[in-house]
């Protein structure tokens, strides 16, 4: 039972990488940065804090509209870590770092 445990958390972290690495697959990776930008990051975190930020307007919270008013605008940002104009969550950010790894075989 404890062997099996082991295998679920090594393979769902991998199964769901490499889902979000078929979404990044139809974009042509190395249009995103060059090889010399790329190889400057030190790892995937300074990777995502590098990217390009995003902001979107999101949906005020009840306590939000509580505290200020229900004229209250909330935003958050975010790191667009493959340059299409959205925000990317960690997953993809992550799956992005690691096609660009591949294709300029660090």
């Amino acid at each position: 039972m404890k062997f099996l445990k082991q295998i679920i958390l090594v393979v769902l972290p991998i199964l769901s990488l490499v889902s979000v690495a078929s979404e990044v697959n139809n974009t042509d990776i190395r249009k995103i940065i060059s090889k010399e930008e790329f190889s400057s990051y030190k790892d995937v975190g300074e990777f995502i804090d590098h990217s390009p930020k995003v902001t979107v307007v999101v949906k005020p919270e009840p306590e939000d509209i509580a505290q200020y008013g229900k004229d209250v605008v909330k935003s958050l940002t975010g790191s667009d870590c493959d340059r299409d104009g959205k925000m990317d969550d960690n997953a993809k950010c992550n799956a992005v770092y690691y096609k660009l790894w591949m294709e300029y075989e660090r």
